[in-house]
C-alpha cells in the first residue's frame, strides 16, 4: 500500500521517467547540489504580479498538475524537449521575471537531464514562492531526482509549504512522507505538526478529483493515523 501510494504522488506533480533516473544517477556517485535559498528568500506567491499571457512555452512545457498553468499542460513523455526548451527560452528572455515561464524552462531542462541548465531557472521560480516550485524541487532535493545529494529535511520543508498553498501534490505528498519516516533525523524543519498534516488531508480530500484521488487519500490517513 505505501509503495503504490508513493508511486501515486510522483505521478501527481512529477512524472520522473526511468531514463532521466538513469541519467541523472550515472557516474555512480551523487554529485553537489546547487547553493539553496534560504527558507527567508522565499517571497509570497501572487500571480497578479505576473503576466497570463499564453506562449509557446505554456502550450509545450506546462505541467497538468501546476495550479498555475494558462494551458492544460502537457505530460512529460509527450514532451518535444528540444522545442520547448526553445520555445520557453525564448519566453524567459522576454519576461525573466515571471515565475511560471521560469519553472516551465526548468521542467523541460531536467527532463532533458541538463540539471545544471536548469538551476537557475528551478532557483528563480522558488524564490517567487511559485506553487509548483515549491513541491516540485522539494521532491528534487528529497530524493536526489537530479543525481546530486538528497537533503530529506529541506526538501520535506518546501514540500509542506507547497501544501500551505494548497498545491494537491503537497497536500498528499507531505503526510505521506511523514508518516512514512522519511523526516526522522530532521530537527529545525521540516515542521512537523498533526493538526496541519489533518488540515492537509482533509483539503486533500475535499479536493479528490475522482475514486483514484479519493482512495489514496484514504490511505494516507489511515498510515498517517496508525504513527
Amino acid at each position: 500500500m505505501k509503495k503504490s501510494c508513493a508511486l501515486f504522488v510522483l505521478g501527481l506533480a512529477f512524472v520522473a521517467s526511468p531514463t532521466l533516473l538513469q541519467t541523472a544517477s550515472a557516474g555512480g556517485h551523487a554529485a553537489k547540489a546547487p547553493a539553496l535559498l534560504d527558507f527567508s528568500e522565499i517571497q509570497t506567491y501572487n500571480r497578479d504580479d505576473h503576466k497570463r499571457d499564453v506562449t509557446k512555452c505554456d502550450e509545450l512545457a506546462a505541467h497538468p498538475s501546476d495550479p498555475e498553468k494558462v494551458t492544460e499542460g502537457i505530460a512529460e513523455k509527450s514532451v518535444d524537449k528540444e522545442k520547448a526548451i526553445e520555445a520557453c527560452l525564448t519566453a524567459v528572455q522576454a519576461d525573466p521575471d515571471n515565475p511560471r515561464l521560469n519553472y516551465q524552462l526548468a521542467r523541460v531542462f531536467g527532463y532533458a537531464g541538463r540539471h545544471a541548465e536548469s538551476d537557475p531557472y528551478r532557483l528563480q521560480a522558488l524564490k517567487a514562492g511559485y506553487p509548483q516550485s515549491l513541491f516540485v524541487l522539494g521532491y528534487i532535493r528529497l530524493e536526489g531526482w537530479d543525481g546530486r545529494a538528497a537533503d530529506p529535511c529541506y526538501g520535506g520543508e518546501l514540500i509542506r509549504r507547497s501544501a500551505e498553498v494548497g498545491t494537491y501534490a503537497g497536500l498528499i505528498g507531505f503526510p505521506h512522507y511523514a508518516s512514512t519516516g522519511r523526516f526522522d533525523g530532521c530537527e529545525s524543519y521540516p515542521v512537523i505538526d498533526q493538526k496541519e498534516i489533518n488540515e492537509f488531508l482533509t483539503q486533500a480530500e475535499e479536493g479528490a478529483d475522482g475514486y483514484y484521488q479519493e482512495i489514496l487519500v484514504k490511505q494516507v490517513k489511515a498510515a498517517f493515523a496508525s504513527n
